[in-house]
């Protein structure tokens, strides 16, 4: 065992969940944090409390060496300042304590004009939501030059993986397959940054326990699965036991629907992530996970839809 004791805040969440499963793995001491426990995972201690109280997260953290901070907003609440004072609460809680935060960083920070975005890329929003994320990272920044706390940043692609609902794949790509559909987002010869939750747990596991090698403030991008559309329906396909057609995502009538959801009207705005080419690199990420690191493409893609898939054939 590591003794290294790690609280996630949002432990039901996609990121939380993996990542917390990861730690464990590790040999660590992981305390989850929420309002309940949907999905209890050996190894883990649950802590109950209210994301909003700045008393319920001292008291989940009091303990930790590594906070990851994987709480977030439904997709319609991040607006009027929202975002950014749950972030507020999480760094007062935070303190002057030393300790080490992990934050999942995304794309929303680039511009659709940056195709191969590092570490050292310029942040140029081109939408709100965007510009929400840069000012959330500025905050953690301040702290962390301020010696507050450390700030690791783990910056990746969107999330699949077995057992994972509520996103692209489900609601999206397959949310025809009971008809014999799959959807294609954009033109088959686009590539999209995608992030294999297993693997991208044990990144954050493998970054948390090299903390003390690290600066104050450090921002490092996961790789992940850049792909093209394409060939992530050639995936689907390979491990689908029936035969599927796979058709373009129907953006004008997601568009509509948008007019009276408001989740789905702010989905509608970040379009441009699927219809241009932005491929997260990091050479010294790469290095730190070593050779063969992640899960090979058509391996995590099957396991992710075969669920999806098999309850379809039955």
């Amino acid at each position: 065992m590591s003794g290294t004791r790690v609280t996630i805040l949002g432990i039901n969440g996609h990121i939380g969940h993996a990542a917390a499963r990861a730690f464990v793995e590790a040999g660590c001491h992981v305390t989850g944090f929420g309002r309940s426990n949907k999905k209890p995972i050996d190894g883990v201690t649950f802590h109950r409390g209210d994301a909003g109280s700045v008393p319920d997260i001292a008291a989940a953290i009091a303990e930790a060496d590594i906070v990851v901070n994987a709480l977030n907003l439904p997709y319609d609440q991040w607006d009027r300042g929202r975002a950014e004072a749950q972030l507020a609460s999480v760094i007062a809680a935070m303190g002057e304590s030393g300790k080490t935060l992990i934050f999942p960083g995304n794309i929303y920070n680039y511009a659709a004009s940056d195709r191969r975005i590092t570490p050292s890329t310029q942040q140029h929003p081109q939408t709100p939501r965007g510009a929400i994320r840069v000012r959330q990272e500025q905050m953690l920044a301040e702290a962390a030059k301020a010696g507050k706390f450390q700030v690791l940043i783990i910056r990746a692609g969107d999330f699949y993986g077995p057992g994972s609902s509520g996103d692209w794949y489900d609601q999206a790509m397959l949310m025809e397959i009971g008809k014999g559909r799959v959807h294609r987002l954009a033109d088959a010869d686009i590539g999209h940054a995608w992030a294999y939750l297993p693997d991208l747990g044990r990144a954050f596991a493998t970054i948390g326990m090299q903390r003390h090698g690290f600066g104050a403030f450090e921002t490092f991008h996961f790789a992940g699965h850049y792909v093209t559309h394409g060939a992530l329906m050639d995936a689907i396909l390979a491990a689908a036991p029936m035969s599927l057609k796979v058709v373009p995502m129907p953006w004008l009538a997601v568009r509509a629907m948008g007019l009276v959801n408001p989740i789905v009207r702010e989905i509608v705005k970040m379009r441009y992530l699927w219809t241009n080419p932005m491929e997260l690199a990091d050479p010294r990420l790469d290095a730190l996970l070593g050779p063969g690191f992640g899960t090979p493409f058509e391996m995590a893609v099957a396991a992710t839809v075969r669920p999806f898939l098999m309850q379809r054939a039955a």
